[in-house]
């Protein structure tokens, strides 16, 4: 079944892009990483997935990603998240299993916080919740500190393409939305998965999360030779087999 697309505009006057598979329910709703958009190899390989299965899927672009309106500078843990939950009141009914991808998994719980009776299952990807602060914050040297706090933006090397901007609305604004510092009241299944040879997000990472949420079914797997991004043709079927039983199929 072809995918339908299209933009949903938002109070702000900027539109956010999609792409939305019919199918059964839960609706996968997938979550993509800081920088990253709706048509990297993850996200295309879960909409093949779920159109061979019969599955209800559901892809979208934050602002200032992707096809969507919107700076990426002027991005914040919140904004996004409020992207996040417009989309998935907006294109979805019933229960949805969120699929979120380093950045995108911390927006996956965030968005679980606040629609809990929605969400029916949580796959994070190389997770990163407080990446703003532990993994970007906590690694800066204090010259690079005091010059975020002075200009307000901060470009960081990035392994993947260019220079990455880094704001001190990002930092500042993501400090409200820290979750690891406490037990994190989600019940509902949770499956991480990590590479172990992870760049990024350290693995131990999954660890810390899987040890915070209060649901007791929660699975961490690790992929020893695994790297952040996770998206070889091994990765993609461990994937596809662990998100299968949270859609009631058994088959991967």
């Amino acid at each position: 079944m072809a995918e339908r697309s299209g933009k949903l505009a938002r109070p702000n006057g900027k539109s956010l892009a999609w792409r939305r598979l019919s199918g059964r329910e839960p609706t996968v709703v997938f979550l993509p990483g800081f920088g990253s958009d709706m048509t990297g190899e993850k996200a295309t390989s879960l909409a093949a997935f779920c159109d061979t299965i019969g599955q209800a899927m559901l892809r979208f672009d934050y602002s200032g990603h992707g096809e969507s309106d919107g700076r990426f500078e002027e991005g914040t843990i919140g904004q996004w998240t409020e992207d996040a939950l417009a989309i998935i009141d907006a294109l979805s009914t019933g229960p949805v299993v969120l699929v979120g991808s380093s950045m995108g998994g911390w927006i996956a719980l965030l968005a679980a916080l606040a629609r809990p009776e929605r969400v029916a299952g949580i796959v994070g990807i190389a997770a990163a919740p407080d990446f703003t602060e532990i993994l970007m914050w906590q690694s800066m040297t204090f010259e690079e500190r005091d010059r975020l706090m002075a200009d307000g933006v901060l470009f960081a090397p990035n392994r993947y393409g260019p220079p990455t901007p880094i704001t001190r609305a990002l930092i500042e604004e993501g400090r409200t939305h820290l979750l690891l510092d406490r037990p994190i009241p989600l019940t509902c299944p949770v499956r991480l998965l990590h590479g172990q040879n992870d760049q990024d997000v350290p693995w131990e990472l999954a660890l810390r999360l899987s040890d915070r949420l209060e649901s007791t079914d929660v699975q961490v797997i690790l992929v020893k030779d695994g790297e952040h991004r996770l998206s070889r043709p091994a990765d993609l079927a461990l994937l596809h087999r662990t998100l299968a039983p949270l859609l009631g199929q058994d088959r991967g």
